[in-house]
């Protein structure tokens, strides 16, 4: 059996070489995936057991639709490029973390990648769920002001501490971390949300 230094230690190196530039990008990639399809699980056991039930379709005889959670993983994969390089980019654009450097960084953050993971969050979901394009942006035209409003409240504060404390190689891993929570919402957005509130 092991002992916990030795399990520390193990965890510590493989954590270190998956961070390595060599694995850097897959592991950005993979790790949203990852993080996307557990945000759409829980958003599923809420439409499940109705945690919110006066603004979810609650099904609480519905299974597990893997299909979806498959769906989300694959959307995370696809996301996954932006999301790395975006950061790269940003910190080579941006230098620093001065507290002006770090307002630029999180009005960029907002005003281009905000926009663009929102779009194709519910053009890509959208189209992986079999509906037509022109569906899809229908969707994303009813949805799209809630969410970006929504990102302007939840987003700028956590990306003060990306841009403050973190180092460029780890900011997508803590991205990929907070978005479990924005995830859930975007997530129930797309599957769950009624417009007739």
């Amino acid at each position: 059996m092991m002992n916990g230094s030795r399990l520390f230690s193990k965890v510590a190196a493989l954590t270190r070489r998956l961070y390595s530039p060599k694995y850097l990008a897959a592991t950005n990639i993979i790790s949203g995936g990852f993080f996307l399809a557990i945000s759409d699980g829980i958003e599923q056991c809420n439409e499940r057991y109705g945690f919110l039930k006066e603004h979810t379709k609650h099904r609480p005889d519905q299974g597990w639709n893997w299909g979806r959670s498959g769906r989300m993983f694959l959307m995370g994969i696809a996301l996954g490029p932006f999301n790395h390089y975006w950061y790269i980019y940003l910190d080579k654009f941006c230098p620093g973390i001065k507290k002006k450097t770090i307002f630029k960084k999180v009005i960029l953050d907002e005003i281009v990648a905000s926009p663009f993971f929102i779009c194709a969050f519910f053009l890509g979901a959208g189209l992986l769920e079999g509906k037509t394009l022109q569906k899809c942006k229908t969707n994303l035209k009813e949805k799209f002001p809630t969410c970006y409003m929504a990102d302007w409240m939840f987003w700028p504060a956590a990306q003060i501490v990306n841009f403050y404390l973190l180092p460029t190689k780890y900011r997508v891993l803590y991205v990929n971390s907070v978005t479990v929570v924005w995830d859930i919402f975007l997530s129930y957005m797309n599957h769950a949300y009624h417009e007739d509130l």
